[in-house]
């Protein structure tokens, strides 16, 4: 608020429009002025766990979140499916599988601390046939190297866990559990703006100017001269990480995950999770069944090309987006080698009974009659030139700048440990340049 010291002792001395005209200018100074020590952009879970612990290791520090929407978590965070990840898929080693298990401690703990309401219930992952055996094997070998509590089964304790469920011989993970991320980003809003830091709704970012000593963020709202700022805008990043002046090796390809819902009278089918075994010729795990913390169980998601990079809806289409799409060489790349699968996940997107017929190789007893349509999500996935996908998360350092370009599942489990590891980058980075 712009206050007016002049008004009462002047105010026959300045008309209306030279009181605006000084608010004006006030503003303007006002908006120059405006520091922080670090700026995110993006209030999705991975940038509110980051500003979080920013300012839990630098309390005296300004730290700003510039959100586009109204509210946070309103994209991935707030459209998946709500699991506390293991980390029993990964490769050891690799950031997902190092993140995933220190971040899943860390995320609850949060949630004790809280009060988020959170269950660690476990998960199965299935073999329907025997082709699916040593793949099977292979995720257990990779879950206990990644120090992850887990053990084969054979079909009868599967049915003592999972009695719907058909399968030969099955994973159990007892420490896999559920939660509403975006329960947990408002909490770490809350906690942010009620500490040294800021959350700027409705603030997309207009643009960045990257200067000797301090970053210059514009957006919607106000602009801020920051020291360190990091990218963290999920299905933008790319784009974002343009307007700081880098080009990322990686574009952002969205997919909609579609979803149903058990209807209540086939809730019993599915007591917890109930996952297949990956097939690693294809880039995604498949369908599965997941009880969701806030009631009900969901059944998903396919994959499918969004024709918007924010398309939750068949119908939403951005042309430019679209275009993007299709025209990008890595994109063309991994449709020809994997086209076959893609028009199944299409024809699953058109077809409840081709997707209740994915679902039933897990829940045979499951009948089109038990699902009714439920919200979709879309993933921003990270694909590069060559066809591949990112299938790691993707953290790009320039200088001032940090880009997490590419945050798929378990990202939200990994958020608080994610967000750590940036700030490590930070500390290092002015470390470094304090001593040269």
């Amino acid at each position: 608020m712009v206050r007016r010291p002049f008004d009462r002792s002047l105010r026959g001395l300045y008309n209306a429009q030279a009181t605006a005209n000084l608010e004006s200018v006030t503003g303007r100074f006002q908006k120059q002025m405006n520091k922080a020590d670090l700026v995110v952009v993006g209030g999705g879970i991975v940038g509110l766990a980051t500003a979080y612990q920013y300012a839990l290791k630098r309390p005296a520090d300004r730290v700003v979140v510039f959100e586009k929407e109204h509210a946070v978590g309103l994209h991935q965070t707030g459209h998946n499916s709500g699991v506390l990840h293991s980390g029993i898929y990964y490769k050891p080693g690799s950031l997902k599988a190092v993140n995933c298990r220190d971040g899943k401690r860390a995320m609850v703990e949060f949630c004790q601390q809280y009060g988020i309401e959170h269950e660690i219930c476990g998960k199965v992952i299935v073999a329907t046939c025997e082709d699916e055996i040593p793949r099977l094997e292979a995720i257990l070998e990779r879950g206990r190297a990644n120090s992850v509590g887990c053990e084969m089964i054979g079909p009868e304790r599967l049915a003592e866990l999972e009695p719907h469920a058909a399968g030969v011989m099955g994973i159990h993970v007892p420490e896999t559990g559920i939660v509403n991320y975006r329960k947990v980003a408002e909490k770490l809003g809350e906690l942010l703006s009620a500490g040294s830091g800021e959350l700027i709704l409705d603030a997309g970012v207009r643009s960045i100017e990257r200067r000797s000593s301090e970053i210059v963020v514009e957006s919607a709202q106000t602009t801020v001269h920051t020291r360190w700022l990091v990218n963290c805008t999920g299905l933008q990043c790319d784009r974002v990480a343009r307007k700081a002046g880098l080009e990322p090796e990686a574009k952002v390809v969205p997919f909609r995950g579609e979803y149903y819902d058990l209807k209540p009278a086939a809730e019993h089918l599915c007591r917890n999770l109930i996952y297949p075994v990956p097939d690693p010729k294809f880039p995604f795990l498949g369908v599965h069944f997941t009880r969701m913390i806030d009631g009900g169980v969901e059944c998903g998601p396919n994959a499918v090309l969004a024709f918007a990079r924010e398309g939750y809806r068949k119908r939403d289409i951005n042309l430019g987006d679209l275009w993007e799409s299709l025209t990008y060489a890595g994109f063309l790349r991994l449709a020809g080698k994997h086209w076959r699968m893609g028009s199944g996940e299409m024809w699953r997107s058109f077809s409840k009974a081709a997707f209740v017929r994915a679902l039933q190789k897990l829940l045979p007893e499951i009948r089109a009659e038990n699902l009714v349509a439920a919200r979709a999500g879309v993933r921003a996935q990270a694909v590069r030139p060559d066809g591949t996908l990112v299938d790691d998360f993707l953290i790009q350092q320039d200088e001032q700048v940090i880009h997490v370009g590419n945050a798929p599942s378990p990202a939200a489990t990994s958020s608080l440990n994610i967000g750590n590891t940036i700030v490590e980058l930070v500390e290092a980075t002015a470390e470094e340049e304090a001593l040269d």
